[in-house]
């Protein structure tokens, strides 16, 4: 658990290379899942493309259940990208993690607050950039004094809270199960026989417990994502 981060410099900047590592596997394995899914597209789905159109129609139902899908069916692929997405990146962590000299360099990409935080920013941005352009600047300033205009740094504030829980709610979250398997793995390696027989229920257990959090996390996360852009964009919040 005590293991550093592989890193590199690069014009003054530090990089975390096991989370650009993660983020290019997540990013590659989504892509593969959306390429698989629509190669040969049937009236009728089967496999794949049966499961991602049930994907799109989850997705679609967390939309219509924050707004009118007039107003929403316009982030509809924002939310089934930002579901996948989540989702496979709670998993890679899960099976295995993979430690050289010392340095972690295959770790679930949101078990680092660095990347839920910047998926986080993400979405309030994108939250206060569709509510600008479909609102106007005006109207969408006028937003942040109603219902009474001393009202405005609360809901300045809101802002900033709304990022923090978005963002180290599914770090909490996804960080606390790669420990706790982190300490049965120790277990089972420095255990002995016994240590070994008594962590495999325990991890087996809570292997089916982290892909259970893990679906209800990236669920969470594209829920909140629509009420962000709910509050943001439709005229009767």
């Amino acid at each position: 658990m005590n293991h550093g981060a592989p890193t590199a410099h690069f014009l003054g900047l530090t990089f975390n290379l096991a989370n650009v590592l993660m983020i290019t596997v997540a990013t590659a394995i989504v892509f593969i899942i959306a390429l698989l899914s629509t190669r040969r597209l049937a009236l009728k789905p089967t496999g794949m493309q049966n499961f991602f159109e049930w994907v799109m129609d989850f997705v679609k139902g967390i939309i219509k259940s924050n707004m009118d899908w007039k107003t929403g069916g316009r982030f509809h692929i924002l939310g089934l990208t930002i579901i996948m997405y989540i989702f496979v990146s709670n998993m890679l962590g899960l099976p295995f993690s993979v430690v050289y000299d010392g340095e972690l360099w295959w770790k679930s990409p949101t078990a680092d607050p660095a990347i839920t935080m910047t998926l986080a920013v993400m979405v309030v941005v994108l939250s206060h950039f569709y509510g600008i352009r479909l609102k106007g600047f005006g109207e969408y300033g006028k937003d942040f004094f109603k219902p009474m205009w001393w009202l405005f740094p609360l809901k300045i504030i809101e802002e900033f809270a709304n990022t923090l829980t978005l963002g180290l709610r599914l770090y909490g979250n996804i960080y606390a199960g790669e420990i706790l398997l982190a300490l049965l793995a120790g277990l089972a390696v420095n255990g002995g026989i016994g240590g070994t027989i008594g962590a495999i229920a325990p991890m087996l257990a809570w292997q089916g417990f982290s892909v259970f959090v893990g679906s209800i996390q990236a669920f969470i996360f594209c829920m909140l994502t629509m009420v962000y852009m709910a509050h943001k964009v439709s005229h009767d919040h």
